[in-house]
C-alpha cells in the first residue's frame, strides 16, 4: 500500500468521523430549535386556556370552555389533545379531569402530572402517538384561591413537521458531507501531487543516477519546507561521498603505484637473489674446478720443471718442457681469475633493525604471497636489539627461505614471520615457519648441501639453503631447521645482537 493511498484512506477515515460528528451536533441542535419553537406554541396555548379557566370557573365557564376548545382542536389540525386536571394538596388519588379536547387517545400518567404541579414548572415529553410523533406540555397554574388546589394544563400537538425537516435536513448533510469528501479528495490528490509526489520523484532520479555513478549529480532546491531541508542534506551528504570518493581514487593510485614500485623491487630483489645464486654455483664449481685441477697442474709444472733442471736435453725437448710448465702456470692462473670473477661482491656492514629490515623485505615479498594464495602472519618484536649486518645479504637470505616456503605449498597454506629475542645467548632469532609436507628425517642432514634438492623441476636447485648458511655464517650466526613430515618447516636464523658485536 502505497503513502498516497494510506494517506487518503486516513483523511476519509477522519473527515467522516468530523462530518459524522458534526452533523449529529447540527442535527440535535436543529431538533432541540423545533422542540423550543413548538414548546413557545404549547406554552401560548396553555396558558390561554389557564387564562380563561381562571376568570370563567364556573360551570356555563367550563361548558364554554369545553367547547372552545373543540373548535380549537378542530381548527388547528397540528393539537392533538388538550386536557385540564386539578391536582388537591398534590395526591395523586385527588387528580380530577376538568375539561378537554381531543383528536387521539391519550392519558396522561398520573404521577407525571402530580409531578408537575408539585414541581410549578413546565415540563415538556416526547411522545409517540397512532399518528406519528408529538410534543406534550404539562403547564402548572397555581390557584388564587386555595394554595392547596392546583391546576394542570396538558397540551399535545404532532411534530410530524418537525420529523419531516429533520429527515430533509439530514439527507442534505449527507449528500453535502459526500460532495464535501469528494471535492476534498480531488484537491487532496491534486496537492499530493504538486507537494509530494513531483519533489519526491525529483529526489528518487537524482539518487538512482547517484546510484549508477553520476556522483555529480544533485537535487535542485527549488523550496524551503520539508523537501528543501531533505535535499540541501543530500547534496550535503553527496558532497561528502564525491569527496571520500576522489580521495579514495587519490589512495587507490598511490596504493597502485607503491604495488607497482613494491613489485619492482621485488623483481629487482629476485634478480639479485637469482644472480648471487649463479655466483654462488659458479664459486662452488670454479672452488671445485680449482681444487680439482690445481692439484694435477702443480704436478705437471712441478715435475717439468725439475726435468728442465736437469739439463741435457735436446733444444727441441727442453723448448716443449718449458711450454709445458709456461701453458700449466697460464691455465692456473685463468682459474684463479674465474674464481674472483665468481666470488660474491664484498660484504657491507651496518647496524640495522630487525624490525625495519623485515618491514621492508615482507613489502616487497608480500605481493607474492598473496598471489599465491597463502596466508601471512607476522608477529614481530618492537622492542628486539638490532643486528650488525648487511641488508643486501640478509634481505636475499629471507627471501630464499620465503620462495622455498612458498614451493613447500603449492595448494595454499600460511607463513609465519616471527622474531624474538635471546638475551641469555645474546642473540636475534628470526624464524621463517611454513605449513607444507616438510622434510623427511633422512634428508636433513643433507639438506643444507650445494646442488642438493627434494624439488625435481628444472632450474637453479639445491643452493637456496647453503646460501643461507653461507650468509648467516658470514655474520658470525647459525641457522636451525625444525621439520616433521606434514606438519611443515620451521628455519630460525641467528644472529649475534648488535650490543654484543
Amino acid at each position: 500500500m502505497t503513502v498516497r493511498t494510506r494517506l487518503m484512506i486516513l483523511t476519509v477515515l477522519g473527515l467522516v468521523v468530523t462530518m459524522a460528528v458534526w452533523g449529529w451536533v447540527q442535527i440535535r441542535a436543529l431538533d432541540q430549535i423545533l422542540v423550543e419553537q413548538q414548546g413557545k406554541r404549547l406554552s401560548s396555548v396553555a396558558e390561554t386556556v389557564s387564562t380563561y379557566y381562571t376568570h370563567f370557573p364556573t360551570g356555563q365557564g367550563l361548558s364554554a370552555l369545553d367547547t372552545t376548545l373543540k373548535e380549537q382542536i378542530q381548527t388547528d389540525i397540528r393539537l392533538a389533545r388538550i386536557d385540564i386536571f386539578t391536582v388537591v394538596n398534590y395526591d395523586i388519588d385527588y387528580i380530577e379531569y376538568i375539561a378537554g379536547a381531543s383528536r387521539v387517545r391519550y392519558e396522561w400518567p398520573e404521577s407525571l402530572v402530580s409531578s408537575v404541579a408539585a414541581s410549578r414548572k413546565p415540563q415538556y415529553v416526547r411522545l409517540q402517538m397512532e399518528d406519528g410523533p408529538a410534543v406534550g406540555l404539562l403547564y402548572p397554574v397555581i390557584s388564587e384561591k386555595s394554595k392547596n388546589t392546583q391546576f394542570v394544563v396538558g397540551v399535545i400537538t404532532f411534530s410530524r413537521a418537525n420529523a419531516e425537516i429533520l429527515s430533509r435536513a439530514q439527507r442534505l448533510l449527507v449528500i453535502s458531507t459526500a460532495w464535501l469528501l469528494v471535492i476534498i479528495l480531488l484537491v487532496l490528490a491534486a496537492s499530493y501531487r504538486w507537494l509530494i509526489t513531483r519533489p519526491l520523484g525529483v529526489i528518487i532520479h537524482t539518487i538512482d543516477a547517484f546510484q549508477t555513478g553520476q556522483y555529480v549529480k544533485r537535487i535542485p532546491i527549488v523550496r524551503r519546507d520539508e523537501w528543501g531541508h531533505l535535499a540541501e542534506h543530500f547534496n550535503s551528504m553527496a558532497d561528502e561521498i564525491e569527496q571520500v570518493l576522489m580521495r579514495n581514487q587519490d589512495l587507490t593510485r598511490s596504493l597502485e603505484d607503491r604495488v607497482r614500485e613494491a613489485t619492482r623491487k621485488a623483481v629487482e630483489l629476485q634478480k639479485q637473489v637469482n644472480q648471487l645464486q649463479q655466483l654462488t654455483a659458479m664459486g662452488y664449481l670454479t672452488a671445485t674446478l680449482a681444487h680439482d685441477l690445481g692439484t694435477p697442474l702443480h704436478s705437471i709444472a712441478g715435475l717439468a720443471s725439475l726435468l728442465l733442471e736437469k739439463g741435457n736435453w735436446p733444444p727441441d725437448v727442453a723448448r716443449k718442457l718449458e711450454l709445458i710448465v709456461q701453458q700449466t702456470q697460464r691455465l692456473n692462473t685463468v682459474i684463479q681469475n674465474v674464481r674472483r670473477a665468481t666470488r660474491p661482491p664484498e660484504a657491507h656492514f651496518e647496524t640495522v633493525t630487525v624490525q625495519g629490515l623485515l618491514n621492508e623485505t615482507l613489502l616487497l615479498v608480500e605481493p607474492l604471497i598473496r598471489k599465491a594464495g597463502i596466508e601471512l602472519q607476522v608477529d614481530l618484536d618492537e622492542k628486539m636489539p638490532g643486528i650488525h649486518a648487511d641488508r643486501s645479504r640478509v634481505q636475499t637470505a629471507l627471501f630464499n627461505l620465503i620462495q622455498n616456503a612458498l614451493e613447500a605449498m603449492p595448494a595454499g597454506g600460511r607463513i609465519t614471520v616471527s622474531t624474538a629475542a635471546a638475551p641469555d645467548r645474546g642473540e636475534v632469532e628470526i624464524s621463517v615457519a611454513d605449513t607444507g609436507k616438510g622434510i623427511p628425517p633422512e634428508l636433513m642432514e643433507r639438506i643444507c648441501e650445494p646442488f642438493f634438492s627434494t624439488h625435481q623441476e628444472e632450474g637453479m636447485r639445491g643452493l637456496g639453503l647453503a646460501i643461507v648458511q653461507d650468509i648467516v655464517k658470514m655474520h658470525g650466526g647459525r641457522m636451525e631447521i625444525q621439520s616433521a613430515p606434514g606438519k611443515g618447516t620451521k628455519v630460525v636464523l641467528c644472529f649475534p645482537a648488535a650490543a654484543n658485536k
